[in-house]
């Protein structure tokens, strides 16, 4: 079990995403869930990460397992994020069309890493964590019917309208580099989630 889960899926700020239609569906197999994310704290664990915090748009029981009966949720992305060495750091994939993909994507580089690293060169390790982004700061979530810009009573294909317009408008297609609109748009994508979660769809 991780330290910690959140649900919904909460991306690490200035990521970039991969569009839908370009995920992929990958050449290896991953295992289950459960598994896949054994796995990924397996490696974690032996790269010497603490305070890990997996998040994807899987709700998990209170065991850590997924619940039954739950449709696959449409983004299937991953952002785990953990500390190292003193420095809080955040790795994540959405590439590929699974959750399970992408917890095994994540888990084969950093068994990559810890290669690098068992052959000696761990400055190296240290010079290619640089780059990830550490986890932002906890912030006040808005409701997802004001991020929506709906109202709670409305029916449910209105609301996904407002969703859609909002997604198209900020979405980072739109807006290459535009960070604003990049953190916008994964607002919208957590509130939409939210919804989801709320109605049972």
């Amino acid at each position: 079990m991780p330290d910690a889960t959140r649900f919904p899926l909460s991306w690490p700020t200035g990521r970039s995403r991969t569009a839908s239609h370009r995920r992929q569906r990958p050449k290896f197999t991953a295992p289950t869930f459960g598994r896949a994310r054994d796995d990924l704290l397996a490696e974690l664990r032996r790269l010497g990460a603490t305070n890990v915090i997996l998040s994807t748009n899987v709700e998990c029981r209170q065991d850590g397992l997924p619940y039954a009966g739950r449709r696959t949720p449409d983004d299937p992305g991953v952002a785990v994020y953990f500390a190292r060495k003193g420095k809080d750091l955040a790795l994540c994939c959405d590439r590929w069309t699974s959750v399970e993909d992408n917890l095994r994507a994540i888990t084969d580089a950093v068994e990559c890493i810890r290669t690098i690293e068992r052959r000696g060169t761990g400055e190296m390790v240290d010079a290619a964590f640089l780059g990830f982004q550490a986890l932002p700061a906890a912030r006040a979530k808005k409701p997802w019917w004001e991020v929506l810009q709906a109202a709670t009573h409305w029916p449910t294909n209105t609301i996904e309208d407002c969703y859609r317009s909002l997604s198209k408008q900020y979405h980072p297609d739109r807006n290459p580099g535009d960070a604003a609109a990049l953190e916008r748009y994964h607002e919208v994508q957590d509130a939409y989630a939210a919804f989801k979660n709320e109605r049972g769809l």
